[in-house]
């Protein structure tokens, strides 16, 4: 497919895949038990029934259609109804409290929601009441009301077209939206706590999916590949990573059942290619060491499926030790970069030019620069929009068309890119959970029992906490708990830390999983400005702390480590 004949959005690649191969297979799931296959045509006729059901709910050009779902096959129906229609879909993690997807509802101003069943009625329920006028549509039938009535299936809302009403619905999605126009929003952690909605237009997302399955596979664009989903599609990696590269590349998708059955669902569907994020990895390597497999030849691309041509990492950075076993074992494991404000990907290496250790180097059309501070800088058309309703912070982070990522690095005379530090105070978790530490600390800390709190997890599979007491208080909680303590004892008393832990899992139950502290060290000192642990302004140096307090950290992981 030559440049001047790309389509210009998403939709537009369904449209021309339905049209010019309809009965080749596209997408793999289970469903009650058995292996399910649907092709281009079946995708499209799904499409346009869900976008009709949707127009009958009165969405219109523009409007805000939230959906809160695991990953399964409406998944992709529903996101490509919505643009479809010119609908702006807001994907939001399945995984979030009540209170978090009702942030995200209201704040974008969705006119519609569509949850998967119960299990996301009821969170919303059991929330603060939504702004009214909310349209409420569930892809499996539920009992739990929404806006004081029940919830209707989508598939009741309309049935499946024929001929003459899927080929006119066809020509309707290639038409109905522009590049230049909204097609997401996506809420991302700032540095205030407080999610952002990150707008990506058509362009970007057809863009960057183009882009990124061109100079990947070069001038021979593999229409034989099957790719494995397993990571979060309301998630930008996988959706454009996995869903768009393969609406880009007419190729094939098979729905993990979940990232923990990955493994599994790898020798079923027997994949040529897989995104996961570092900690997949890691898992698999440490398996096959365990199991005592590491040195059997072979083992390792058939715990896979056997048929891996390469594998890729991104959402946080891949251990080198990591990359290289797998390449010592049979199969090529390289790493990306991006941002959910490049639709993601700035950089990637590819299996033709790669480095170990990098990034990678830009996407074709992809402009990189390291600015003055050592920011990796980026601009080119799969930059976003901008932040939904907040002008300063997309003033910010987009100055003179470039995108600030907030993190510090390096470009070699290769033009490879090498990440060497975070401008930004964000964890990301080996899983790529991004998490605002600030925003946990001050859960933590708004419990009388504790003075300070530093939240670590950066490259870690979870959140842990160093914590500074309050002596007193804790000595009287372990009292009132009917222990024997006194102040100058107390962080070394054996139910010391369970106490603590306990009071923390109770601040913060309204967070996700991925933002729960799991374990912690009770530190009998504070942190102090002498130390340099705190600025004169009392805010934090983690790369000090995390320091001075490397040993009580190791600990904290040691239990993984064996």
């Amino acid at each position: 497919m030559n440049a001047s004949s790309t389509p210009a959005t998403v939709v537009e690649f369904l449209v021309r895949n339905v049209r010019e191969q309809p009965d080749k297979p596209a997408i793999w799931f289970r469903r009650s038990g058995g292996i399910v296959e649907r092709t281009w045509s079946e995708i499209g006729r799904d499409v346009v029934r869900a976008g009709q059901a949707l127009a009958s709910l009165g969405v219109t050009p523009g409007d805000r259609v939230a959906f809160i779902s695991s990953n399964r096959y409406e998944w992709p129906i529903c996101d490509l109804a919505i643009l479809g229609i010119g609908a702006v879909h807001l994907p939001i993690h399945n995984t979030l409290t009540g209170p978090q997807m009702r942030f995200q509802i209201a704040d974008s101003g969705a006119r519609v929601v569509i949850v998967a069943g119960d299990e996301q009625a009821a969170k919303l329920a059991a929330a603060d009441p939504l702004p009214p006028n909310i349209r409420f549509v569930s892809l499996d039938a539920t009992k739990v009301p929404l806006g004081g009535a029940a919830i209707p299936q989508l598939s009741e809302l309309a049935a499946l077209p024929d001929d003459a009403a899927f080929s006119s619905g066809l020509d309707r999605l290639a038409t109905a939206t522009r590049a230049d126009a909204l097609a997401t929003i996506l809420y991302t952690s700032g540095t205030t706590g407080e999610p952002k909605g990150v707008m990506l237009s058509h362009g970007n997302l057809a863009s960057n999916a183009a882009g990124m399955v061109r100079d990947f596979d070069g001038p021979n664009e593999s229409q034989s590949d099957r790719r494995l989903n397993m990571l979060p599609l309301s998630h930008i990696f996988a959706r454009t990573c996995d869903l768009y590269a393969c609406l880009v590349g007419a190729s094939e998708l098979a729905f993990a059942d979940s990232p923990q059955t990955a493994v599994a669902d790898s020798v079923t569907f027997h994949p040529t290619f897989i995104n996961a994020v570092p900690y997949f990895y890691e898992k698999v390597m440490r398996t096959l060491i365990d199991d005592g497999r590491a040195n059997i030849p072979g083992a390792l691309p058939e715990m896979l499926g056997g048929h891996l041509r390469c594998c890729c990492s991104g959402g946080a950075p891949l251990p080198t030790h990591v990359a290289q076993f797998f390449v010592e074992h049979g199969l090529l494991l390289i790493q990306g970069y991006g941002l959910t404000e490049s639709s993601p990907v700035i950089t990637m290496n590819t299996p033709r030019v790669f480095r170990h250790g990098t990034i990678g180097r830009p996407l074709s059309g992809v402009e990189v620069r390291i600015g003055d501070d050592g920011e990796i800088l980026s601009r080119g058309p799969q930059i976003m929009l901008g932040y939904w309703n907040r002008p300063e912070e997309t003033a910010a982070a987009l100055q003179d068309g470039w995108l600030h990522t907030g993190d510090l690095g390096e470009i070699d005379a290769d033009g490879f890119v090498r990440i060497t530090g975070r401008k930004k105070e964000l964890i990301v978790t080996s899983g790529g959970k991004k998490i605002v530490p600030s925003a946990v600390e001050s859960l933590l800390t708004s419990d009388t029992l504790i003075r300070q709190a530093a939240v670590i997890g950066d490259g870690r599979n979870y959140l842990t906490a160093l914590v500074v007491p309050n002596r007193d208080a804790l000595a009287a909680a372990l009292v009132d708990a009917g222990h024997a303590a006194t102040s100058d004892d107390a962080c070394r008393h054996p139910a010391a830390e369970a106490l603590v832990l306990e009071r923390i899992r109770l601040r913060t139950t309204n967070l996700s999983h991925y933002e729960q502290v799991r374990r912690i060290a009770l530190v009998e000192r504070e942190f102090s400005v002498e130390r340099e642990e705190l600025t004169l302004t009392m805010k934090m140096r983690r790369a000090t702390i995390a320091a001075n307090f490397a040993a009580e950290i190791e600990r904290l992981y040691a239990a993984d480590a064996k």
